[in-house]
């Protein structure tokens, strides 16, 4: 089981998560919630064009990177959230 998971998450890094490149894609239009889970789906389905209505280009291996997108992009819903309903945050770290 932990030699599968270290695999997964091997292909996931070398393919590039869809959940990370949509974080920074800052193209206007582009789908804020899900926006990763919501790039792999649309690449299933045989969409065209991931970056022009993504802003970011869709990993290589979709299938695979679908369940790690999901989980992320529920761990950061609550961020999402609030970036579509237009509310701004300043996040910084530090003392």
């Amino acid at each position: 089981m932990r030699h599968s998971l270290i695999g997964l998450l091997a292909v996931l890094a070398v393919s590039g998560c869809a959940t990370v490149r949509t974080l920074d894609a800052n193209k206007p239009g582009a789908p804020v919630v899900y926006a990763g889970t919501r790039l792999d789906l649309y690449v299933i389905n045989g969409g065209c064009c991931p970056k022009d209505r993504f802003g970011a280009e869709a990993p290589t291996y979709p299938r695979l990177d679908l369940p790690g997108s999901m989980l992320l992009d529920t761990l950061f819903l609550p961020l999402s959230l609030l970036t579509a309903a237009g509310v701004g945050f300043q996040a910084t770290g530090g003392l």
